[in-house]
């Protein structure tokens, strides 16, 4: 095996356990609240945009139409939020319940994260979104993915 596969194969495993970790502890913080990473997902992006069409929801969530109606389905048995058509259109709303659970839930999450990266100067996470950047295979219009977009909202 050569130097760069290697090398290649060391960063993967590192991004690949940072990221398990992270999700992990997420998903522990999350539990107190009977939600996943991935409805909590869904209260961030509708907790900005109010209102969002399930089409549009599943582009930011990079998620399949049929995983968004899953998921959709059991947050609306948790009464988190709404759903209602227009001619061939859905539209997915927060209810009071889901607006509420997210004005709890984004912060703490909010402070998970920056607490993920304080080891690092600013300096350094600029740096560190750069090159990430740099090898993201998905990339959305200009240069950004989904939901780096929706945190710079």
């Amino acid at each position: 095996m050569n130097t760069e596969t290697r090398e290649s194969i060391i960063l993967w495993f590192k991004i690949a356990g940072i990221h398990n970790r992270n999700i992990l502890e997420s998903n522990r913080i999350l539990r107190e609240y009977d939600i996943t990473v991935a409805q909590f997902d869904v209260l961030a992006q509708l907790g900005k945009a109010q209102e969002m069409t399930q089409n549009t929801l599943s582009e930011k969530l990079l998620a399949t139409k049929g995983n968004i109606s899953q998921l959709l389905r059991s947050m609306e048995e948790k009464g988190l939020v709404c759903r209602r058509q227009e001619w061939k259109t859905k539209f997915v709303t927060l209810t009071p319940q889901g607006a509420a659970l997210h004005d709890k839930v984004v912060p703490l999450m909010e402070s998970f994260q920056k607490e993920t990266f304080q080891g690092l100067s600013p300096e350094e996470r600029k740096t560190l979104l750069r090159l990430l950047r740099k090898v993201e295979p998905m990339k959305a219009h200009e240069g950004e993915s989904p939901r780096e977009e929706a945190a710079q909202e």
